[in-house]
C-alpha cells in the first residue's frame, strides 16, 4: 500500500453517474475513500447500500444531500453520514463545481 498519494497526479474518472468524477485514494476490503468532483447541476439518483455506511466531507461548493428524507445544504468543512440501508442522494444545484471526500465503511 502506498504511504503517500498525490491526488494531482491521479486522473479524474467519471463514475457510474454522469458528471460525477472520482480519484480513488483508498480501496480496501473494509472501506474506500475517493476525492469526488460534482459538475454543476449534477445529481446522483436516490439509492441505499445494504452492506455499507457512506460519508462525505465537503471541501468546496454547496452540495445538497437528502439522507433518510431529510434535506441538507452542505458547505466546506461539513461532514455527512449516509447510514447503511437508508436512502440518500447528492445534488449540485449550483453553477460551480463541488469537491468532496466520499468514503465507505463496509459491513
Amino acid at each position: 500500500m502506498q504511504k503517500k498519494i498525490a491526488p494531482e497526479n491521479l486522473e479524474w474518472k467519471e463514475g457510474k453517474v454522469k458528471n460525477f468524477f472520482g480519484k480513488e485514494l483508498i480501496s480496501l476490503k473494509n472501506g474506500t475513500l475517493k476525492l469526488i468532483k460534482v459538475a454543476p447541476q449534477a445529481s446522483y439518483p436516490l439509492h441505499h447500500h445494504p452492506d455499507k455506511t457512506e460519508y462525505a466531507y465537503v471541501l468546496k461548493g454547496s452540495p445538497e444531500f437528502e439522507i433518510s428524507g431529510e434535506h441538507f445544504t452542505g458547505k466546506p468543512d461539513e461532514f455527512f453520514i449516509f447510514p447503511q440501508n437508508e436512502n440518500h442522494t447528492i445534488l449540485n444545484k449550483t453553477d460551480e463545481t463541488c469537491l468532496m471526500l466520499v468514503g465507505a465503511i463496509n459491513h
